[in-house]
C-alpha cells in the first residue's frame, strides 16, 4: 500500500454535471481511509497561484445534487510550460500533498500525464466531460445529464417545428465526437444527426436530402455536432437555404445550457463510484491512470490510452436512427 497521507483534488477544463459528486466521493473515501484532503481551487491555475484549502467531510456536504464544481475550474496556459509545472510541484510539496486527483477531460488529463511523468508524482484522473470522448471508458461524468438536457430541449423545439412546418438544425456540443448528437437524435426522435465521425466518409446532408429527407413529414429536426468538421448548424442551414430554398429553415444552438443543471442519478452514481475508486487506486500504488467504467465494472486506464483521439462510435446507432426516422 502506498504511503499517502494527503491527497489534493482539482477540477480542470470545461465543467460537467457530476463533478461535485466526484469531489465529494474522493474527499470522503480518503477521509474514511485516514488520509488528509486538500481542495485546489480553479484547476491547475490554483496550483500555480497556491489557492489550496483543507477539505473536511462537511466541506462536501449537500453538493452531490449541484451542477458545476465547488472547486471552480479554469484553463491555465502557464501549466503548459515547464516553468509553470515547476511552480505547481513546489506548491504541492509545500502543502504536503502526496498525490493528486484530477477531474476533467482530454486536455486536463494530458496535463496530468505530463506532470506525473516529469516529477514522478502519483496522479489519478477522473473523466469529467459531457462529450464522452475519452478512450477506455464507456461513459464520462456529465455525459448522461447533458444528453437528457438535449433531449428535453429538442422535445420543446419539436412543438414549434411542427406548428410552423419547419426544418430545424439544432447544434449540440461534442467537437470531434458525435455521441451527444447521435444519441440525442435517437432519444428525441429526430430525423437525423450530422456528426464528425461520418463527415470524412460522406456528404451527410446531401444524402439526407437526396434520400427524400422530409418524406411525408410536415417538420424535421436534425442534430449537428459543433465544430469545424461538420461546420455546425449555421453552415448546414445556409447550405439548405442556398440549394433547397423550398424549405423553411431555422437554427437553434443549445450552447452552454448543456453543461449546467443538477446531475442525473446515473451521473451521481458514476461519479461516486469513480471518486471512491480513485482513492483505492492511489492506495494500491497506481499512478498515471484514469478511472474508467467498462461493462459496469471499474477499470484503470493508462493516461496514454485515455487521451487518444477518435473514440469509436457504434455505427449500428446511426443505422437505428435511419430506420426509425422513416
Amino acid at each position: 500500500m502506498a504511503n499517502i497521507k494527503c491527497i489534493g483534488i482539482l477540477t480542470s477544463g470545461g465543467d460537467a454535471p457530476g463533478m461535485n459528486a466526484a469531489i465529494r466521493a474522493v474527499t470522503r473515501a480518503a477521509i474514511y481511509s485516514g488520509i488528509e484532503v486538500k481542495g485546489i481551487m480553479r484547476g491547475y491555475r490554483g496550483l500555480i497561484s497556491d489557492e489550496i484549502v483543507p477539505f473536511k467531510s462537511n466541506s462536501v456536504s449537500n453538493i452531490i445534487q449541484q451542477g458545476g464544481t465547488v472547486l471552480k475550474t479554469a484553463r491555465c496556459k502557464e501549466f503548459q510550460t515547464p516553468e509553470g509545472r515547476k511552480v505547481a510541484h513546489e506548491a504541492l510539496v509545500r502543502e504536503g500533498i502526496d498525490a493528486l486527483v484530477v477531474i476533467g477531460g482530454d486536455g486536463s488529463l494530458t496535463g496530468a500525464r505530463i506532470f506525473a511523468q516529469e516529477y514522478d508524482f502519483p496522479v489519478v484522473g477522473l473523466p469529467g466531460t459531457i462529450d464522452n470522448d475519452l478512450m477506455g471508458t464507456d461513459l464520462t461524468i456529465g455525459y448522461d445529464t447533458a444528453l437528457n438536457t438535449i433531449m428535453e430541449a429538442v422535445d420543446k423545439i419539436r412543438d414549434t417545428a411542427s406548428s410552423h412546418e419547419r426544418l430545424f438544425f439544432i447544434e449540440v456540443m461534442g467537437r470531434e465526437c458525435g455521441f451527444l448528437a447521435l444519441n440525442g437524435a435517437i432519444a428525441s426522435g429526430a430525423e437525423a444527426a450530422i456528426i464528425p465521425e461520418m463527415s470524412f466518409q460522406q456528404d451527410q446532408l446531401g444524402d439526407l436530402i437526396s434520400n427524400g429527407f422530409r418524406k411525408s413529414k410536415n417538420s424535421s429536426l436534425v442534430l449537428v455536432t459543433e465544430g469545424d468538421i461538420t461546420g455546425g448548424a449555421m453552415a448546414q442551414a445556409e447550405r439548405v437555404k442556398n440549394e433547397f430554398p423550398q424549405y423553411d429553415v431555422r437554427v437553434t444552438i443549445l450552447g452552454h445550457v448543456q453543461r449546467g443543471g443538477s446531475p442525473t442519478a446515473n451521473d451521481r452514481i458514476l461519479a461516486s463510484r469513480m471518486g471512491a475508486a480513485a482513492v483505492d487506486a492511489l492506495l494500491d500504488d497506481q499512478r498515471n491512470v484514469m478511472i474508467g467504467i467498462q461493462n459496469d465494472n471499474i477499470v484503470y486506464v493508462p493516461f496514454s490510452k485515455a487521451i487518444k483521439k477518435n473514440k469509436p462510435f457504434q455505427e449500428d446507432l446511426m443505422r437505428t436512427l435511419k430506420i426509425l426516422s422513416i
